[in-house]
């Protein structure tokens, strides 16, 4: 994992920028989380096949142009077929790309992915959905979204939780209701 992503993970995006090789030299999970279009559809270009790699810690170039809020690199990484139901295999979150989005809370690449064909109700390794995680951050936006194409308010994770149950507030439990 370069060091520029590694300052992305960290929530110092100035240093990471700062850090981030020339675009001739990134890899594709570097090009996906810092928008380098360019170089992502040289990549792409050159080996489809990439558009379904995982990095080092277990995340496809689809969760890190997400978790970059890299819109234009995460259309291009699916029109290129990357995996919308890819579980990341890491040890922080293994998560769709989705649940990415709504971990950053991001409407927009939400969206985007259920447009490309998401599932709204897709699982994560704990059994969660995106609107369990929508409902712990008391994103009313997302929430609304993802109730709107059709997410599940009565769907347990493997706790047996639904979302309402691990809603924060007040507020967040009655959209849930």
């Amino acid at each position: 994992m370069s060091d520029a992503l590694q300052a992305l993970y960290a929530g110092d995006r100035p240093r990471a920028l700062l850090l981030l090789a020339d675009d001739d030299e990134l890899s594709i999970f570097d090009a996906a989380a810092f928008g380098r279009v360019h170089r992502l559809r040289q990549i792409l270009e050159e080996d489809p096949g990439q558009a379904r790699a995982r990095s080092q810690d277990g995340f496809t170039a689809l969760h890190l142009a997400i978790f970059g809020h890299e819109e234009a690199a995460a259309s291009l990484l699916i029109e290129h077929g990357a995996d919308l139901e890819a579980l990341s295999t890491g040890d922080i979150a293994r998560v769709p790309p989705l649940g990415t989005a709504v971990f950053v809370r991001s409407a927009p690449l939400a969206r985007l992915l259920l447009d490309a064909g998401a599932d709204v109700n897709g699982r994560f390794a704990d059994g969660s959905v995106a609107l369990h995680s929508a409902a712990i951050s008391g994103d009313h936006e997302l929430i609304g979204l993802l109730l709107q194409r059709g997410a599940n308010r009565s769907i347990t994770n493997h706790s047996g939780h639904r979302p309402y149950d691990v809603a924060k507030d007040e507020p967040t439990r009655s959209l849930l209701a």
